[in-house]
């Protein structure tokens, strides 16, 4: 049978590796720098404790794991003969791949509330799996680089975490837009509108805007049974000025009386002037009304990051999602949270030409093999260097030089050292670089200490 990947998954080239530790290690350490603790959770959870977090579209895409053993024979005869896929999953499946790392760290946070120190600042770099269709910058598995705080209303968290954003990307060198709502403003719309039990079928659809274009939204709202003159009292959402704070100012006009989308306009001001103040560069930052994000769970501020100039979708996003937890039996635990894509980041860094040329091979010194009776002197010496933290390794069979050589050259190791029969008996030893070709022999006291 010819091997294949499964859909949606990668290998990784060691160069591949070496740049996505490039991206992690400056993640980690930002994360770390603002007071973030480390945690990770496994990588498949209790079927019930994902369900119900990610709307009816994110729960399809969920992937299930099937029950060990015969897990046919425990399914209800007539489901399985109806083909009842819904009632069917309950009976054959109990976990499922992680679908993000906030389920998780919530499940995780009411499990543990009474050993936290609060409010408890978390980041946590694990692969999360969701059943979509495969497209550039969209896979079945993938990466999140999540920061989240739990135990605190304070907005200075969300504008801490646009500080995360800029800095991190900054120091990325990409250049980055953060678009900002607040899922309030969201409800006050509907409100608005008339459209309150319809407020999910309302933020999903308007979510698609960058996808579908104001047309196709409507057209999404009018088949979700929003009547055409609740669509008309929200046309206004589609010519939005490119100020923020005009944007916001005109909200607070429609919104006298509505004390929900009100409190939001309030939040969503507070972070952006405070950003603002700060020094961030309005250029950064954009009050995006139409955002939404497909996510049930949030209940304030909305983030979503993308790269200037270049044809990707979000590469960061977040929320502030204030009842999470209450589904876990534990109530009053507020948090807010953003997450770094890093599988996106990385095709924008290798779009933008961010990643150095770095030899994948971290090996200093190949020991040419002469035979058994050489490699074991020259084991001695590769023992000494690797004390020391310098990667060296010996070919592993007495080959023609040239073979040796050649392998070298392909794995990009710089020296070659020759340490046969008369370099052993003279104890010296002689080193060839390969890429400028200069050759130089020394006592092996004098290799061992220069390195």
């Amino acid at each position: 049978m010819k091997p294949s990947l499964a859909k949606g998954t990668r290998d990784f080239t060691a160069q591949e590796v070496i740049n996505r530790r490039s991206i992690i290690n400056v993640l980690q350490n930002n994360f770390e720098l603002f007071g973030f603790q480390p945690l990770e959770t496994p990588s498949f959870e209790n079927l019930s404790t994902l369900t119900g977090k990610y709307g009816e579209e994110g729960d399809r895409l969920i992937f299930k794991i099937l029950n060990s053993g015969d897990y046919a024979s425990k399914a209800n005869e007539a489901d399985w003969n109806d083909k009842n896929s819904q009632k069917l999953i309950a009976q054959i499946s109990e976990k499922a791949l992680r679908y993000d790392l906030t389920v998780p760290f919530a499940r995780y946070v009411a499990m543990n509330h009474g050993q936290l120190t609060f409010p408890f600042k978390r980041y946590q770099i694990q692969p999360v799996w969701r059943a979509d269709r495969p497209q550039k910058g969209r896979f079945r598995e993938f990466y999140q680089c999540d920061a989240d705080v739990v135990g605190s209303e304070s907005l200075w968290q969300e504008v801490e975490l646009v500080q995360l954003y800029l800095k991190s990307f900054s120091q990325l060198g990409i250049p980055v837009t953060i678009h900002l709502n607040n899922r309030k403003i969201l409800s006050g719309l509907a409100e608005y509108a008339g459209i309150t039990e319809q407020l999910i079928d309302f933020t999903v659809g308007l979510d698609k805007l960058d996808k579908i274009g104001r047309d196709g939204v409507i057209k999404e709202l009018l088949e979700k049974n929003i009547a055409q003159e609740s669509i008309n009292k929200l046309d206004f959402l589609f010519a939005q000025s490119p100020n923020a704070l005009d944007n916001l100012n005109e909200l607070k006009e429609k919104f006298v009386g509505n004390e929900i989308g009100t409190a939001g306009v309030s939040e969503l001001e507070f972070v952006l002037t405070s950003c603002l103040n700060l020094g961030i560069s309005a250029e950064n930052l954009k009050f995006d009304i139409t955002l939404a994000r497909g996510l049930d769970y949030y209940t304030g501020a909305i983030f979503e990051v993308k790269a200037n100039g270049v044809a990707m979708g979000s590469i960061g996003g977040g929320g502030r999602y204030d009842n999470l937890t209450e589904v876990f039996g534990v109530k009053d635990i507020p948090g807010i949270g953003i997450s770094f894509g890093l599988d996106r980041i990385y095709l924008v860094m290798e779009e933008l030409g961010l990643f150095q040329e770095t030899n994948a091979s971290a090996v200093q010194y190949l020991f040419a093999n002469y035979g058994e009776t050489e490699s074991l002197e020259a084991m001695k010496v590769i023992g000494k260097l690797r004390e020391q933290g310098i990667a060296a390794e010996l070919y592993p069979e007495p080959a023609k030089l040239k073979k040796q050589f050649t392998y070298a050259e392909k794995k990009g190791i710089p020296n070659i050292v020759f340490f046969g029969t008369q370099e052993i008996e003279e104890g010296q030893i002689t080193v060839k670089n390969l890429e400028n070709g200069e050759q130089e022999t020394m006592n092996i006291e004098s290799f061992i200490g220069v390195n």
